[in-house]
């Protein structure tokens, strides 16, 4: 099995935010922590991704107005949102990283980390949003699908927010499996339960809100009593995660409690659904998390993870965590018959 690609490239450095909780500092401690880890990782030179790959999933008109406010010297898409003079070729860039990443685990079954800025699972189809230019994980499942001729992705967000924009590009797409816990009712207002996909996908978008304050023993709950009987039914090719580190307790964009130790435990569950299924990856995308010492020792661990130690983790799963999985159980079930 070849190590771990770790996806980074100074550029993303250049994506200049200032004093945003979403800056540089966080991949220059997290490249560092990394280095120093001992962890066998093959660093890996992104190429920028085309426009015709991005276009897949963002409006056209869209992707050339980012290009445009980016040469005119850089804006703000919203009140959250920075565009720098560089910022349109950075975030090319970690679109392109994810494209190869995807190319590498079909071809040769290398698991991989995109240490890439900035992040993207907010992004829509027309419009950034939530410190995102374009979606990342969203344009490398499009391009696993037309150029890589899969037909089932299954697609992990364990950020704090919600991942909206990945969300509304896939919901009535039934290639797409998407899994997400977040905070309730936090930024950006969507992810509630009932939110289950539409159309021929109805049942395919699976939303965990958990309450402020919960831990490790609803990370348990949801992915054995939720996502692992839903991952042998659907039988993913390729699974591709949200990695954000803000539902981290301490982290101060949320108000959830995740140990260091339930990244590790989550990347570990997700390589062994990769195994059991026969899906490549997983392929985790950086997106939040905003303690940058913090981050980057949970990122290790999430490495660590993907290459198969799991940490002992038995949290205490709690009449609360049992009632917000339930809750989504309920409205998925009748989809999945067969899995429950």
């Amino acid at each position: 099995m070849p190590p771990i690609a770790v996806f980074y490239d100074p550029l993303f450095l250049e994506h200049e935010t200032g004093e945003h909780p979403e800056n540089k500092r966080r991949l220059v401690v997290a490249r560092r922590t990394l280095v120093d880890s001992g962890l066998d990782l093959e660093w890996v030179t992104p190429e920028s991704a085309p426009v015709s790959a991005i276009a897949r999933v963002h409006d056209a008109g869209y992707i050339e107005s980012v290009r445009k406010l980016a040469e005119g010297g850089g804006g703000w898409l919203d009140l959250d949102t920075a565009v720098s003079p560089r910022s349109y070729e950075a975030a090319t860039l970690a679109v392109g990283a994810g494209l190869m990443a995807v190319d590498r685990a079909l071809e040769t079954g290398q698991k991989a980390f995109m240490l890439v800025r900035p992040p993207g699972h907010h992004a829509c189809r027309s419009r950034g949003m939530g410190f995102c230019l374009f979606n990342n994980i969203a344009v490398a499942a499009a391009h696993a699908f037309e150029e890589r001729g899969l037909e089932r992705v299954l697609i992990v967000d364990w950020d704090v927010h919600h991942g909206n924009g990945t969300q509304s590009m896939f919901y009535g797409e039934p290639r797409v499996l998407y899994f997400s816990t977040h905070e309730a009712g936090h930024y950006p207002g969507t992810g509630m339960a009932r939110e289950i996909g539409s159309g021929d996908a109805a049942g395919y978008t699976v939303n965990v809100p958990l309450q402020a304050g919960e831990g490790d023993g609803a990370v348990l709950e949801a992915f054995e009593s939720l996502l692992a009987p839903l991952a042998r039914a659907f039988r993913p090719q390729l699974l591709l995660v949200s990695a954000g580190y803000d539902p981290q307790s301490g982290d101060p964009l949320g108000d959830l409690r995740f140990s260091r130790a339930s990244f590790q435990w989550m990347s570990a569950r997700l390589a062994q659904f990769a195994e059991e299924t026969g899906a490549a990856g997983p392929l985790c995308f950086l997106e939040g998390g905003y303690v940058p010492e913090m981050m980057a020792d949970s990122v290790v661990a999430t490495l660590i993870g993907l290459g198969g130690e799991a940490p002992a983790f038995e949290p205490t799963v709690g009449a609360a965590e049992r009632a917000d999985v339930r809750e989504t159980l309920e409205e998925v079930r009748p989809y999945w018959k067969a899995a429950f």
